[in-house]
C-alpha cells in the first residue's frame, strides 16, 4: 500500500524534524501537530494514511486517544513510539488499545512496515 501523507503528533521539534525530513526524502508528505488536539484539527482538515504519536502525547489515556482518532479518521493505522526503557507491560497495553508500537529512534522503513503489519 502506498503512503502519501503521515501525521506526526509529537511535542519534540528535533524528533519531528528528523522523521519529517526522512519521510519527505521518500516522497511521503508530512503534517505535524504538537498535541492530540492539534492532531485532530489536522485530521479534520485533510486525509492522512498514518498517524504517528509519541507515547508522551497520549493524554488523557491511550484508549481514549485511539478512540478519538479512529472516530475522526476511521481505518487509519495508529503507531505509537516509545522509549527503549518502556516496560514490556506498557507496550502490550498500548497494543491492546489498538496502537502499533515502535521503539525510538524509528526509521521511515520501520514505520511503513509496522503501519501495515497485521
Amino acid at each position: 500500500m502506498a503512503m502519501d501523507r503521515v501525521l506526526v503528533i509529537d511535542w519534540r521539534c528535533a524528533t519531528t524534524r528528523t522523521l519529517g525530513l526522512a519521510c519527505l526524502q521518500r516522497g511521503i508528505g508530512v503534517a505535524f501537530a504538537h498535541s492530540v488536539c492539534d492532531g485532530v484539527c489536522v485530521l479534520l482538515d485533510a486525509p492522512v494514511d498514518l498517524v504517528v504519536l509519541d507515547a508522551t502525547a497520549l493524554r488523557p489515556t491511550p484508549r481514549e486517544v485511539a478512540t478519538l482518532v479512529r472516530y475522526v479518521a476511521p481505518g487509519v493505522p495508529l503507531v505509537v513510539t516509545v522509549r527503549p526503557e518502556t516496560p514490556l507491560e506498557d507496550r502490550v497495553a498500548l497494543e491492546l488499545d489498538g496502537f502499533r508500537v515502535l521503539v525510538h529512534p524509528i526509521s521511515v522503513d520501520e514505520l511503513i512496515e509496522k503501519a501495515w503489519d497485521v
